[in-house]
């Protein structure tokens, strides 16, 4: 996102950047403008929020870099739960709708937001895929966010639960390259233990670090390739649900 005017989720804007010599400069001007942005999210953010509890939804943001397995992760636990649980999805990409493909072989009802050269989606992409989407009461939504470790830390999507998906392909380090997503977050997965005899992840270091960050965090090691773990996710998604959506 262009911090000065969030201009990378839109398609035109009608002003240039401080850098295109309009002339406002400085951090204070940055910050102020971020901030409005912010706030205007927030408020939509709210507004999902208030849907999601009026129609009883469940709403969890799942988000990541790149080929964390995200969709697999998806896939594996719609496929798996479809009988026990009602299921939507909103799937984010910058491109393509490779992924709601997926997901709608799944017998899933889903949306696909391409947002472009957006990196993230925000609280008003998602009010107009709910708007489009016509869910029902008593279900759970997920909304896969675009694969960005950064921009969408920021955004509010009015989301009952973040939960931040990596793989043991990335890199041990991660919860403390990219912290703010790690704060933001109520879940860790970490996905791809299969591959840990073959690459240099340290699970308990990752822990560790994720841990100095947010001491709230709650950790899944699975595999969606072996089933490993799977279950423990499944157990605590279903009592999760139940616990929180009433009966209507």
């Amino acid at each position: 996102m262009c911090v000065t005017c969030g201009c990378g989720t839109a398609t035109t804007h009608n002003h240039t950047h401080a850098s295109e010599n309009q002339g406002h400069f400085g951090t204070k001007t940055v910050m102020e403008v971020e901030k409005d942005i912010l706030y205007e999210n927030n408020l939509l953010a709210q507004r999902n929020r208030g849907y999601f509890e009026g129609k009883n939804i469940y709403c969890l943001n799942l988000v990541s870099s790149p080929g964390s397995g995200k969709t697999s992760l998806l896939e594996k636990t719609l496929t798996d739960l479809k009988q026990e649980l009602n299921f939507a999805v909103i799937e984010g990409d910058q491109q393509t709708s490779f992924d709601a493909d997926r997901i709608a072989a799944t017998g899933t009802k889903v949306t696909q937001i391409n947002t472009g050269k957006g990196c993230h989606l925000d609280a008003h992409m998602i009010l107009h895929a709910l708007q489009g989407m016509n869910l029902g009461h008593n279900l759970v939504l997920f909304i896969e966010n675009v694969g960005n470790l950064v921009c969408p830390s920021m955004f509010d999507l009015g989301e009952s639960l973040r939960v931040v998906v990596i793989s043991t392909t990335e890199g041990d380090d991660k919860p403390l390259k990219y912290p703010d997503m790690f704060y933001t977050s109520d879940v860790c997965v970490v996905n791809k233990t299969d591959l840990l005899p073959y690459v240099s992840f340290d699970m308990e270091k990752v822990r560790t670090n994720a841990l100095r960050i947010n001491p709230n965090l709650r950790f899944f090691e699975v595999s969606c390739t072996t089933g490993e773990g799977l279950q423990e996710w499944y157990d605590w998604l279903k009592t999760t649900v139940t616990q929180s959506l009433q009966p209507q």
